[in-house]
């Protein structure tokens, strides 16, 4: 069961998603905010797997909450919601840790959809925007070498391939096509390569692999 936390300060935003994502056997909504502040207690309170959250909001907008999110619960996964197609904000957002984007304006499925493929790690930017996000990335920040690290901790020939991959925003089954290898595989190969690079989603592993130099 994905348990999922709803933050808008809108109730008729909330109200929407949550009629929505009701209706899916798989998903439950265990606490609903009005504003960060109360979203940073209630992460506490009922460790969602998800949580839905608007990017403006007066009590505490939600990039604000997203830094303190992640900072508390590292493994939290946090798609933004919100109005504005904007780059900066989704620049923003991804830089402080959030698993995805998705516009209000998404349809039922796209929406079920994201929540899904962020609960199995994935990502729910579409391929144009992240390789937007990654160009953006590119442009403002220098590559920087990663920390030596142990043999066992360096990613190997394989999993920069895949990582390449996941930049590019393919799916697990478009990777396993594009290298001649099962989806098991593949999965097993992300699944390594957010724990290596101490990340909780690929989107950040593509973020981490493109700063660190280990992707172009």
């Amino acid at each position: 069961m994905i348990r999922i936390l709803l933050v808008d300060d809108q109730a008729i935003v909330r109200e929407g998603l949550r009629a929505m994502l009701s209706l899916e056997p798989d998903m439950i909504i265990v606490g609903e905010a009005s504003g960060g502040r109360e979203a940073l207690a209630l992460v506490d309170r009922v460790q969602p797997d998800i949580v839905l959250m608007d990017v403006r909001m007066p009590d505490m907008d939600g990039l604000t909450a997203l830094e303190r999110i992640k900072r508390a619960h590292p493994d939290a996964a946090v798609i933004m919601v919100s109005l504005y197609d904007d780059a900066d904000y989704l620049y923003r957002a991804v830089s402080a840790g959030a698993a995805g984007y998705i516009l209000k304006e998404a349809s039922r499925s796209e929406l079920v959809r994201a929540v899904r493929l962020t609960a199995e790690g994935g990502s729910i930017i579409s391929p144009n925007m992240l390789r937007e996000l990654l160009d953006r990335v590119s442009a403002l920040m220098a590559p920087t070498p990663c920390p030596p690290q142990p043999t066992d901790a360096a990613l190997t020939p394989r999993e920069i391939e895949v990582l390449r991959c996941v930049a590019e925003g393919k799916t697990n089954q478009e990777i396993a096509e594009e290298l001649v290898v099962s989806a098991t595989t593949v999965k097993t190969h992300v699944q390594n390569i957010l724990q290596k690079l101490n990340v909780s989603d690929r989107t950040q592993a593509a973020v981490v692999g493109l700063r660190c130099g280990l992707i172009d």
